[in-house]
């Protein structure tokens, strides 16, 4: 039969685990404080590195806008004869492939043209002016030329600012950001090595200069001025490429 001391035994080795269970838990959370509390510190010892990625991309998309501007002195019928050129000059881009989403307008405008009479002494309209203007995308850089020539015997008197470019620039900056970190590690290494010490942790990092590509303009010129009954010869255009470029600079741990 248990006597009152096995009970108060019993009581000791109860109260003695919870008591070792605490310490061990209290242990614990202070070694995890611990631990974070020497992450947050700031090494004593570090180097800095720098390096640089770059990617040579083949621009994937032309851009350019076309006008057509006509005078008259009926204002109806200047927009309704502009209406219907514009219109087949979006037929023949349609015809050449370009996505409907990849064509808007850039521009409408309808103003008077004034002129002075010396004898009345007052300005009257003599006439007005329309200039209504297509922005248009082109993926098929082959068709480039060809849509820049076949769009002067539809109307179109003025094409400008044709440039080409990247459409998904940021695949090729993580690309040129990943080499730039391959290369500043294999630099902080190299650097360690001849100094005889060891590379840690990353301590920072970032990221600076370099950034998206600029586009590349190309000279066009104004086909056709006034529409010629001929188209002319396409002409020639090279794209090029583009240099997509990342500088990082990495704060590595030294022990």
């Amino acid at each position: 039969m248990p006597t009152k001391q096995d009970g108060l035994k019993n009581w000791f080795w109860i109260l003695l685990n919870i008591v070792l269970a605490v310490a061990v838990l209290f242990g614990l959370s202070a070694t995890k404080y611990l631990w974070k509390q020497s992450r947050s510190v700031f090494p004593a010892r570090t180097i800095n590195i720098s390096g640089e990625g770059k990617v040579v991309v083949a621009p994937d998309v032309a851009t350019l806008s076309f006008s057509l501007v006509a005078e008259g002195q009926d204002p109806e019928k200047l927009q309704s004869d502009n209406v219907g050129k514009i219109a087949k000059a979006v037929d023949f881009l349609k015809a050449q492939s370009v996505d409907a989403k990849d064509i808007k307008t850039a521009g409408y405008n309808l103003s008077p043209r004034y002129e002075y009479n010396d004898k009345t002494r007052r300005s009257y309209i003599s006439g007005y002016t329309l200039t209504q203007s297509v922005f248009v995308k082109i993926r098929d850089l082959s068709k480039v030329g060809k849509i820049m020539g076949g769009l002067t015997p539809l109307g179109i008197n003025e094409i400008s600012g044709l440039s080409f470019d990247i459409d998904d620039p940021d695949k090729f900056l993580n690309q040129a950001r990943a080499e730039a970190f391959e290369k500043a590690r294999a630099k902080a290494e190299a650097m360690a090595k001849q100094n005889r010490v060891r590379i840690g942790r990353v301590v920072n990092f970032s990221e600076f200069g370099g950034g998206y590509p600029i586009p590349i303009y190309a000279r066009a010129e104004a086909f056709g001025k006034g529409g010629d009954a001929v188209a002319p010869l396409p002409p020639t255009i090279e794209p090029g490429s583009q240099e997509v470029t990342v500088n990082v600079n990495v704060i590595y741990e030294i022990w």
